[in-house]
This record gives structure tokens, C-alpha cells and sequence, in this order.
């Protein structure tokens, strides 16, 4: 499961990518329309930034934006910037590993062969979905649930 944090900054950096063309936002617009705690978002837009993910404004117009193109964002990349390794054991992470103190031999332990192949595909997965691709699903979805409503 990923963290608060992880999560919140998915919610907060898909609203900034859907103004991306809009221009700096401010924290309490972001907080209010993704109901997100406002303080905490301070924390987390903060570490975005000085992880150089977003930049800021100060003053008037002035507010939170993307620093890169949306379709340039991926899940992998946020999560691991909140969360670290993606894998459910130490002995599969690529780049967090321990050995496991549970193998004698990592080579032929067949629980580890599995979470290996669960941690690759997760994140294979994680790598290939952007904020631009949460955006295109949620219109999609909007555009499914009309036709549902019609």
C-alpha cells in the first residue's frame, strides 16, 4: 500500500497537470477541489519542489505548477520519491536491496522468484502511467458514466 503522502501527491500533482497550461495554482484551490488536507499538501508540494518535480510563484498569480510535461510523470517515479522501494520484500528491490535473511540460496528460493516477477511487473506498470494518462482515463470514464446517464 503506498503512503498518505504518496498518494495525496498523485491527487495534487494530476490537478496541476490538468491546469498545466493554466499557470501557477495555488494551495488552497489544490486542497480545496481534490480534498486534500491543507498543511500536509504544504509538506508534500515542498518536497515536489525541492525534489524538482514542481516549481513555485510568489505574489500575485503566483501559486504551485509542474516543472515537466505531464506525460513525462510517472507513477514510478512519485512513489518512489515518497515510499522508496516498490517491491514487497528487500531481496527483489532494484534499488533499495538487502539480502534476505530468510534464502539460503536467492538464486533457487522460489518465494522470492515470485515476488520478483510481481515487483517487475508492478513496476513496469507504475513506470508506463503518467499523470497525462490519468487525466485521458478520467475524461473517458466522465464521458462512459454520460453515456451511462443519457
Amino acid at each position: 500500500m503506498i503512503s498518505k503522502k504518496a498518494q495525496y501527491s498523485l491527487y495534487a500533482l494530476t490537478y496541476l497537470a490538468k491546469k498545466y497550461n493554466d499557470g501557477p495554482v495555488l494551495i488552497s484551490e489544490i486542497a480545496q477541489k481534490e480534498k486534500l488536507p491543507k498543511k500536509f499538501l504544504e509538506t508534500i508540494l515542498l518536497e515536489l519542489k525541492n525534489m524538482g518535480i514542481v516549481s513555485s510563484k510568489k505574489g500575485k498569480g503566483g501559486g504551485y505548477y509542474l516543472i515537466k510535461k505531464p506525460e513525462n510523470i510517472s507513477f514510478a517515479e512519485i512513489i518512489r520519491l515518497f515510499d522508496g522501494a516498490i517491491a514487497l520484500l528487500p531481496c527483489v528491490t532494484y534499488n533499495y536491496y538487502e539480502s534476505c535473511t530468510q534464502c539460503k540460496d536467492e538464486n533457487s528460493c522460489g518465494v522470492r522468484s515470485v515476488i520478483k516477477e510481481i515487483r517487475d511487473k508492478t513496476v513496469s506498470i507504475l513506470k508506463n502511467i503518467t499523470l497525462k494518462d490519468v487525466i485521458d482515463r478520467e475524461e473517458k470514464l466522465l464521458y462512459n458514466k454520460n453515456l451511462e446517464t443519457d
